[in-house]
């Protein structure tokens, strides 16, 4: 959660509301020793906040019908 007064809030009002928007990190606001909070009214996922990775080298439907090994109890041991 980040901390700020409200002169500079009121100096980026509208990048801290979109900041708010697209994170969903809550800003406190302190003025005369008392704390406010602006939060965004409807939660968002954490799982929102995942970036995507690329990740898989090669085609990903090949990983479709992967099949890695077949455990065989006697030929294993």
């Amino acid at each position: 959660m980040a901390h700020m007064s409200l002169t500079a809030l009121r100096n980026k009002l509208f990048k801290v509301v979109d900041e708010i928007i697209k994170t969903g990190i809550p800003v406190e606001i302190e003025k005369n020793n008392h704390k406010l909070l602006i939060v965004l009214k409807e939660k968002k996922s954490k799982l929102h906040n995942l970036k995507p990775h690329d990740c898989i080298i090669g085609d990903p439907d090949d990983l479709v019908n992967l099949k890695v090994t077949e455990w065989d109890e006697v030929n294993n041991l």
